[in-house]
């Protein structure tokens, strides 16, 4: 079968942009205050869940992951830029990158606890969402947690410049609650939601969800459930 056009331009960007992109975007610690608690809280859930590993898809240089990992969650990432996951190795080595695409996950069913998808699916054209949203849903361990954030509206971009450098890719803000709706048609549950304005270096409304894959009834769910007490 062969790649989708958009993943090629996402490829080759990437790669062109990898460097610039670095120097440009601010560290993780920089973030503003409502999305570091929500991966801090990201984290902890997942800690507690003790589901599997946490899956960074759309690393890009690796520094999201590293934050991960010092939240004291066993993460690793996945980037579809060569140059990235070369980067991202580079500045961690401690940590495991490798490249790979959203559509196709190079990962066994149930396998992780959490995936981050940080502000990396808006370059995926809508039809290809509920394709990416099975394959989060397909390698999520039951009760395992996804935390997605990205810019919303309704706007398809087509920018020939990105962080200095020519780039061919395109991006498409979709309304949150579009994102929450598709999510829920692939078995992922939205738990919490934030959205955000425009605001210091950010100029787009931005958001993230917080959705879990459910958990498999346990024994004791079972037997609650055919008990002969009252109701």
């Amino acid at each position: 079968m062969a790649e989708p056009s958009y993943l090629t331009a996402v490829r080759d960007s990437y790669d062109m942009v990898a460097v610039d992109y670095v120097e440009r975007v601010p560290p993780p610690a920089a973030m503003d205050p409502l999305s570091r608690a929500m991966l801090a809280g990201f984290a902890e859930l997942v800690r507690t869940a003790g589901a599997g590993p946490v899956a960074d898809l759309g690393c890009g240089p690796g520094r999201v992951t590293a934050y991960l990992a010092g939240l004291g969650v066993s993460a690793f990432g996945v980037d579809l830029s060569p140059r990235m996951v070369e980067l991202a190795r580079h500045a961690h080595p401690d940590l495991r990158f490798s490249e790979g695409s959203m559509t196709a996950l190079d990962m066994g069913d149930e396998e992780l606890g959490g995936i981050l998808a940080w502000y990396s699916t808006h370059h995926t054209p809508p039809r290809w969402l509920p394709a990416v949203f099975a394959e989060f849903h397909r390698t999520l361990a039951p009760g395992g947690y996804l935390l997605w954030g990205d810019y919303v509206g309704d706007e398809r971009l087509e920018p020939t410049r990105g962080y200095g450098r020519p780039v061919s890719y395109e991006s498409y803000l979709l309304p949150l609650e579009r994102v929450a709706g598709l999510l829920e048609q692939a078995g992922l549950f939205v738990t919490a939601r934030l959205e955000q304005e425009p605001g210091g270096r950010v100029y787009r409304p931005h958001a993230c969800l917080l959705a879990r894959k459910p958990p498999r009834a346990d024994a004791t769910s079972a037997a609650r459930g055919h008990g002969t007490g009252p109701r």
